[in-house]
């Protein structure tokens, strides 16, 4: 009995002692973790606003070289301190909160080793880019906010002006733009210098303060002449230097191997943006099966609907009959914001957690139309002042109707708005996950490709053109394996890769030649779409199979969401303990 009990008390010291040092762990790291978010907060200003951290709101980026090297130092501090955490201890979320934490710190720094802010990786978000997304997001509540947006914006001139010196010093390192994207950066920057003053995007912060009664007429004179005498003047000159200077200098080339270090550097970003060992090669080889796959769908549709054995002819029809064409950019956005709506209707049905913040639809202004994708997220600023905004294209032509409801199950709800804004409640997460999301794509991506299968569920593929958009959608980001693997590591011409996704999709030919610009400038990002849709259908059939009865698709779903922004191997590692309690649970009822 004496021992019984001596071994009964020995055994509950050590569980103490054991939680003890759990929770003295946990602690610890989550002061790493706050610790490096108030250092991604400092040298990324707009963040910080974005969050409602006023300390920084009158600097818009630190984008010159000397902000990198600097960053660059900062992570290795940060990454020597979070070495004395042993990751063996931790468990649950705060395991995860570890290994991410490293592998952000490891990845910037291996971005830094690489040089990426050297390479001229600037289409197709460019500096013009960064700074309408900065000003999109921009609410002006009272004169201060006003004053600061006005330091802000006269940050833009030595922002560009930092750009075009990287560009330089990265061209000694023997870093240069692929020719072919020069015109598209260059008319991308001069889309914002054709509108009128008065509908500059640079002024939609005063025009939205307007619209809500709140009136800025000093500042807004003062933005004017900014806008009039710096900011237009530092576009120009960016856009000359491109076109006058820096072109004799582009290469003829468009794979990243070409580049010094660039075989290495293009493995890195597969790596890094699937968030999976996957090779170039496994990931091309798989590619190819994909897209095989999916054409012998769209045929199926094609000869159920009057084209046996006809697919490019189906495919010529829905892209030049009328009926899947709206007649105006206006007509788009009426039609996108009541299939919202009826989506809105089927989400409580699969899912249990839904977020407070709601979201709109706008058009995309038509001088930016072109050179954007059809439709994309925007998601709300983490302080709240405003919504969530799903752009879609004010060019008909690109957003045929069977394509309506995937891309917004994709961008809206249950898709980009709806996943991101449930990430960003989840405060029992730290800072650098909730809102750090630009390094999670292959989960943020392949939720919003898994949700357009959800079309399936909701009863929204019923009507085979619609059924056929569904798999078109599919087939893009299928081919997009393909072309990017094929560009930068077999050797793919531009004419190859546009020839390629021509001969499987019916879209309209300037949306491929601007997607293929895309992979040429963006290597390996478009390849985390499809690779996190494989790990989301292939968790969802596991769990299917392995719970039976007990699988609650419902239940799935909220799983897939309360992980928070994850890789794909925490993903899944995520959902099979969701799949074990559930069998634990299930057997334990039954004894």
């Amino acid at each position: 009995m004496g021992y019984s009990i001596s071994r009964t008390c020995t055994v509950a010291i050590k569980t103490l002692t054991d939680l003890k040092q759990k929770s003295n762990l946990a602690r610890v790291l989550q002061d790493q973790a706050d610790a490096y978010w108030e250092f991604h907060l400092r040298e990324h200003p707009v963040v910080a606003l974005e969050h409602g951290d006023t300390r920084y709101r009158r600097e818009l980026f630190r984008q010159s070289v000397d902000d990198f090297s600097r960053q660059d130092k900062g992570r290795a501090k940060l990454l020597h301190k979070l070495a004395k955490v042993d990751v063996n201890v931790l468990a649950g979320q705060d395991r995860f909160t570890f290994q991410l934490l490293q592998r952000e710190l490891e990845a910037d720094r291996e971005h830094f080793a690489f040089k990426t802010h050297l390479r001229p990786m600037i289409f197709p978000f460019g500096p013009e880019g960064w700074v309408a997304d900065a000003v999109h997001k921009t609410s002006l509540f009272n004169k201060a906010d006003a004053g600061d947006y006005l330091a802000r914006m006269a940050t833009v001139p030595s922002f560009l002006k930092d750009h075009s010196e990287r560009l330089w010093l990265g061209l000694d390192q023997g870093f240069r733009l692929p020719r072919v994207l020069l015109e598209r950066i260059c008319k991308a920057a001069e889309s914002y210098l054709e509108a009128p003053p008065e509908k500059s995007v640079w002024l939609g912060p005063f025009a939205r303060a307007s619209a809500t009664g709140r009136i800025f007429d000093a500042e807004k004179t003062v933005m004017k002449s900014l806008i009039e005498n710096e900011i237009r003047p530092a576009y120009r000159t960016w856009v000359d230097m491109l076109r006058n200077e820096y072109a004799s200098y582009c290469r003829d080339s468009i794979a990243t191997s070409e580049e010094p270090d660039g075989d290495a550097y293009y493995r890195f970003l597969v790596r890094y943006y699937t968030s999976s060992d996957l090779t170039p090669d496994t990931i091309h080889i798989k590619g190819c099966e994909e897209v095989a796959r999916i054409a012998d769908a769209m045929s199926a549709i094609a000869s159920a609907n009057g084209y046996p054995d006809d697919l490019v002819g189906f495919r010529s029809f829905l892209a030049n009959d009328d009926q899947f064409y709206e007649s105006s950019g206006q007509r788009v956005l009426e039609q996108i914001e009541i299939l919202c709506k009826r989506i809105d209707r089927k989400i409580p049905e699969f899912f249990g957690r839904l977020p407070r913040m709601t979201y709109g639809v706008e058009s995309v202004p038509e001088g930016l139309a072109a050179h954007v994708p059809p439709a994309y997220a925007q998601p709300n600023p983490p302080n709240g002042t405003s919504s969530g905004i799903y752009w879609v294209t004010s060019l008909p032509e690109r957003c045929p109707s069977y394509l309506h409801v995937p891309l917004t199950l994709h961008e809206a709800w249950p898709g980009h708005l709806m996943h991101i804004a449930l990430m960003q409640e989840m405060q029992e997460l730290p800072a650098f996950r909730r809102y750090g999301l630009a390094n999670y794509t292959a989960y943020i991506e392949g939720w919003g490709l898994y949700c357009e299968q959800l079309g399936h569920d909701f009863g929204f593929y019923s009507d085979p053109y619609a059924h056929y958009g569904c798999l078109e959608m599919e087939m893009w980001r299928a081919a997009r394996l393909v072309v990017d693997t094929g560009i930068h590591m077999k050797g793919w011409s531009r004419e190859k890769a546009v020839s390629y996704m021509t001969a499987n999709l019916s879209l309209d030919y300037a949306t491929i030649e601007a997607e293929v610009d895309r992979y040429i400038g963006m290597p390996g990002q478009a390849l985390a779409y499809k690779v996190g849709e494989f790990k989301f259908k292939e968790l969802r059939n596991r769990a299917s199979r392995d719970m039976g009865q007990s699988f609650n698709l419902r239940g799935l779903h909220d799983r897939f969401l309360n992980a928070g922004p994850v890789t794909l191997d925490l993903l899944d590692e995520h959902v099979q303990g969701w799949i074990d309690s559930v069998h634990q649970n299930t057997h334990g009822a039954t004894v």
